[in-house]
């Protein structure tokens, strides 16, 4: 077995993200062979990895989880939140969301135990498209949507181009490939519309189908392989 670095050894434990590992690291609360470890190091089969001086032995088995969010449940761990979505879902195990929605937003979210596997969902250059139903305050034109489907500038940056479909007179399908914060409601306000609901339907082949706002069921691990594999 060949050396890991030290927050892929973390998330493999079923505690956290990546991310969130390097803010432990950070944070100081890790150690490696009784030293304060960095971010960077690296894990031998022999090194000891302590996290609060709790030795990080224990792996557990990873879950996967699709979950349709009501609005006003938080896509955060923080327990002190008390709209979280963790005492919401009250799952069993330590789990936590994969990227967000607003609170006010409803529709799919994945969590998971499983730190790995969000890099592979969230990172931008593999471009997993996420699908969107959204209503509007007044009737959509053509012209409203031409402009939504070309780049346009937000957060010192440029929106993607994506697909935008009309569905009805006040609501319209939208297909991203980014994650920008609070995108589509952004990008809305930019053509002087204003969001009045939206609910994300798919991220990549997971479809929300007809599951039941507040209910989770588990992830087949084919669907899930297919995000470890960007190409497919």
């Amino acid at each position: 077995m060949n050396s890991i670095s030290l927050n892929k050894f973390i998330s493999s434990k079923g505690l956290c993200s990546r991310r969130e590992a390097d803010k432990w690291i950070e944070a100081g609360r890790v150690t490696i062979n009784g030293k304060k470890a960095t971010k960077g190091n690296r894990v031998e089969p022999s090194d000891t990895v302590q996290l609060d001086g709790k030795p990080l032995t224990v792996e557990v088995e990873t879950v996967y989880l699709k979950f349709n969010k009501p609005p006003g449940v938080t896509c955060t761990t923080d327990l002190k939140d008390k709209s979280n979505i963790i005492d919401y879902i009250n799952f069993n195990q330590r789990i936590f969301p994969i990227g967000r929605l607003d609170k006010n937003s409803t529709g799919l979210i994945l969590l998971t135990n499983d730190g790995d596997i969000v890099n592979k969902v969230l990172r931008k250059e593999n471009k997993h498209e996420k699908e969107y139903v959204v209503t509007v305050n007044k009737p959509i034109t053509q012209q409203f949507l031409k402009r939504m489907a070309r780049p346009i500038p937000m957060l010192g940056t440029r929106t993607l181009p994506c697909k935008v479909i009309k569905i009805n007179n006040h609501t319209f399908k939208i297909i991203l490939t980014q994650g920008l914060n609070r995108q589509i409601r952004r990008m809305c306000e930019f053509c002087n519309y204003n969001v009045l609901t939206l609910k994300r339907i798919r991220i990549k082949h997971i479809n929300l189908g007809e599951l039941s706002v507040g209910a989770w069921e588990y992830i087949s691990e084919k669907d899930v392989m297919q995000f470890r594999n960007k190409n497919k």
